[in-house]
């Protein structure tokens, strides 16, 4: 085993976990519950499920409660204009040359128009219209270009002898994928995932003046290159089957109306979705791969005693679910209550903000046999990591492709890789994953 795989995830004494559980605040997080939230997680899961926050909000971690406020959409909002006016909408940003013609700052129009931050009717009729450019038939027509782009990564992974299990290869797919999708010529793709990162990264519950200002600067960056691509896609139409763009600009013909406002940020919001989490997904599965060495060669076994391309995409379906649970790239989701409600007999005022832990649900004992153990044959996995009800991913079929492909493509290449450096985590409380993790092969 790679002595480096013992250092990923470094323990949380139980001591240490109740005391960063009694006291958890998501705007001063400690350092190792960034590293290792999970025994946090389990703590709270014991001693307070659903608990109040310093400021405030809720704290939910079960998997049953989490369920039951995704499925109440009527009742938990998922609009962020009251949440985010003081997070975003201040001097100085909201003021010229940061603001918007609007007249808010940048990261507030994008997260309160953005498909995943809004109720019907803006949600159903952006969701729509996206769906239809993911179809099963769409999404498995997809396959022969990915494998064509795994593949051409793989080489030059081989090439060099290794690399970096994100650079090199996790966060390059996704990106390709949704430029595909969005039609921006490869040429311009360059500053996609930087852009991605910034600004999903100014949604943590804690926010440093550098980090909201490169938010904001990277909003209004991306924004000036979508007016010119979509004024382009406008003279000149792709296929709407395949080309969301398109679908999404001639939506605008068929009574399903977006504003220059709302396809703009739609568009910003599909690299978000699709970028960050997919990355997550791959990183984080083939690093785990090498904390859990018997999982490794038990899945390696599987796929090479396959008899067939079939059971061998059920083998990884599996695993790519097991992954999603095991370590969800989306930890946190929120909502807000409209209206006095109950959460398992808990009284929620109107107005409360509610933060749905999907790191701690998906590893609810309740739910799941031996949750803290990665095992990659758990079948009936019934994970949160795509959400669930109205807002469950609309891509989640496309990750889930991703995810096999490019894991199993790696793995047939590359079965004996070894870390060669330890890992650097993101650092971040609402999506877990990694910036480096340089290997051999």
């Amino acid at each position: 085993m790679n002595t480096l795989a013992a250092h990923i995830t470094p323990p949380l004494s139980a001591e240490r976990a109740q005391t960063i559980a009694h006291s958890l605040d998501l705007r001063a997080l400690p350092r190792d519950f960034l590293d290792n939230p999970y025994p946090v997680y389990a703590a709270l899961r014991q001693s307070e499920p659903i608990k109040r926050m310093p400021d405030g909000s809720y704290f939910l971690t079960r998997h049953a409660d989490l369920v039951a406020v995704y499925r109440d959409a009527k009742v938990f909002s998922s609009d962020k204009q009251v949440e985010f006016g003081p997070k975003y909408n201040h001097a100085p940003f909201n003021q010229p040359p940061f603001a918007t013609p609007g007249g808010v700052s940048p990261l507030f129009e994008h997260h309160t128009h953005s498909l995943v931050f809004n109720d019907p009717p803006l949600h159903t009729r952006v969701r729509r219209l996206i769906m239809g450019a993911l179809t099963r038939r769409a999404i498995e027509a997809m396959e022969p270009g990915l494998v064509l782009l795994v593949d051409s990564l793989l080489d030059k992974i081989e090439a060099q002898r290794g690399g970096d299990l994100i650079e090199d290869f996790a966060s390059a797919i996704p990106v390709e994928i949704i430029g595909n999708l969005l039609g921006v010529p490869h040429a311009e793709r360059e500053p996609l995932r930087g852009w991605s990162l910034a600004i999903l990264g100014a949604l943590e519950p804690a926010l440093s003046p550098e980090q909201e200002a490169l938010g904001h600067r990277s909003v209004s960056e991306f924004l000036a290159y979508l007016r010119q691509l979509v004024a382009d896609r406008r003279q000149h139409p792709g296929d709407p089957e395949h080309d969301v763009l398109t679908r999404l600009i001639q939506g605008e013909d068929s009574g399903d109306a977006l504003s220059e406002v709302e396809l703009l940020h739609n568009c910003v919001f599909l690299l978000n979705a699709g970028h960050e989490t997919t990355t997550n997904l791959i990183g984080n599965a083939l690093i785990s791969l090498q904390e859990w060495p018997e999982q490794a060669r038990q899945l390696q076994a599987d796929l090479n005693q396959a008899a067939t391309d079939g059971a061998r995409e059920q083998i990884l379906a599996l695993a790519v679910d097991e992954f999603l649970r095991f370590e969800s790239s989306n930890q946190l989701s929120n909502r807000r209550a409209l209206q006095a409600t109950q959460v398992h007999g808990v009284d929620l005022p109107a107005g409360a903000l509610v933060t749905l832990c999907i790191g701690a649900a998906n590893r609810d004992p309740a739910v799941y046999a031996h949750p803290e153990q990665l095992d990659l044959r758990r079948t009936g996995n019934k994970h949160l990591a795509f959400g669930f009800g109205v807002h469950q991913c609309a891509g989640l079929s496309l990750a889930r492709l991703e995810g096999r492909v490019a894991i199993g493509r790696f793995l047939q290449r590359f079965p004996n890789y070894q870390l060669s450096e330890a890992p650097v985590r993101g650092g971040r409380a609402r999506f877990r994953g990694f910036l480096q993790a340089p290997f051999s092969i």
